[in-house]
């Protein structure tokens, strides 16, 4: 069986799509669904390739009970060939993303993190780089239940 492949995308890949890549990979594994998941998060930005994400996300998701493993990479069009699945942070990185589409296939691929919050569908997940703990636990719950929704959704998809 193939792995159903999903991208997190966000401006550095230090705060939001590693975090997400993160919780993601948590409700995956607890639900047992490992073998069939393969789950990446990077940047539309080149500043932090290599870099391990921001320690203030490290310590959010530690506070949380995640784990997280990751070093910052970059968005490129290749990501439209490995990837089922991205989603975006927000709106900004979503016409970032979008201009390296190539095709229709590849724009059907790209979609917003928060088109899975029954609290605020297709909002912005917000960058909490120059905020407080609160925004990066704000930041935290907003990927918590999004993931949650997307994971839910793509297990109906798995078994169908």
């Amino acid at each position: 069986m193939n792995k159903v492949k999903v991208l997190f995308v966000c401006l550095g890949n230090i705060c939001r799509s590693p975090l997400a890549e993160a919780i993601f990979k948590d409700k995956v594994h607890r639900r047992n669904l490992d073998q069939h998941f393969l789950v990446e998060s990077c940047g539309t930005a080149n500043y932090h390739i290599g870099d391990t994400p921001d320690p203030r996300t490290i310590a959010n998701a530690k506070k949380n009970g995640i784990a997280i493993d990751h070093l910052g990479r970059q968005f490129t069009s290749q990501d439209f060939l490995d990837f089922d699945h991205i989603f975006v942070m927000d709106r900004s990185n979503y016409q970032n993303v979008l201009r390296l589409v190539q095709n229709p296939a590849d724009r059907d691929k790209v979609a917003m993190m928060r088109n899975f919050d029954p609290t605020a569908p297709g909002e912005d997940v917000p960058d909490p780089y120059y905020g407080t703990e609160r925004n990066f636990q704000e930041v935290f719950d907003i990927l918590d239940r999004s993931t949650e929704n997307l994971l839910t959704h793509l297990e109906k998809k798995l078994q169908a």
